[in-house]
């Protein structure tokens, strides 16, 4: 068998955004039962040809890495996770809709990986503002994805979608939002693979799929 290119990709959030189950469907094409809390690092992984059936057709070997633990959490506890940042190719960042909070903890969290040798600038002050410039720079492609969309009542999206499409152009990622049913919308052409090749991942219209 030939050897398989390797793409580590850092699943990162606060706890219960639905890290685990989304990487759970993702690699393995069907619903986390019984999702449990993330203690360190669980990885999964996942093969994937990208571009299938085309010339620039690759075989890629995926790692998923959902890092477990909060942004509150020791410096002893920071310190530990810093150790699973090394040699990424992506991040997702996960959060939950219904939760302004964990949406406002995901620039600390990419700070944390983005800077892992350095104490993080991106400090939420009361307002919830960071400063956006640290994140100019950099090189590693990044997806942000909103999970429980169905759960926000639908006079209420627009507020929430804005907020949250404004967060992920603060970070130049690009964006997708879930719902926990059995449907799930995201941006044809996004294709989690692509890393490597490109810092974006590409735009186009919502379309929908099926799990199951």
């Amino acid at each position: 068998m030939a050897s398989l290119d390797r793409v580590k990709v850092l699943v990162l959030g606060d706890s219960g955004v639905g890290k685990s189950s989304l990487v759970h469907l993702l690699c393995q094409n069907q619903v986390l039962g019984n999702p449990s809390w993330t203690v360190g690092c669980s990885v999964d992984v996942r093969v994937h040809d990208y571009k299938e059936g085309t010339p620039e057709e690759k075989t890629y070997y995926i790692e998923l890495w959902d890092i477990g633990g909060s942004v509150g959490s020791a410096s002893s506890v920071k310190s530990t996770r810093a150790v699973f940042y090394n040699s990424v190719n992506g991040i997702i960042l996960v959060h939950d809709l219904t939760n302004k909070k964990s949406s406002q903890n995901l620039n600390r969290w990419l700070s944390e990986a983005l800077n892992r040798d350095l104490v993080p600038t991106g400090v939420l002050v009361t307002n919830g503002d960071y400063d956006r410039e640290q994140f100019a720079d950099n090189q590693i492609p990044l997806l942000v994805i909103g999970t429980k969309l169905d759960q926000i009542h639908e006079n209420k999206r627009h507020e929430v979608l804005t907020r949250t499409a404004f967060l992920a152009e603060d970070f130049n990622a690009e964006e997708i939002n879930l719902v926990i049913e059995k449907r799930y919308f995201l941006r044809e052409g996004n294709q989690i693979p692509g890393f490597p090749d490109r810092k974006r991942f590409g735009g186009g219209t919502l379309k929908s799929f099926h799990y199951d």
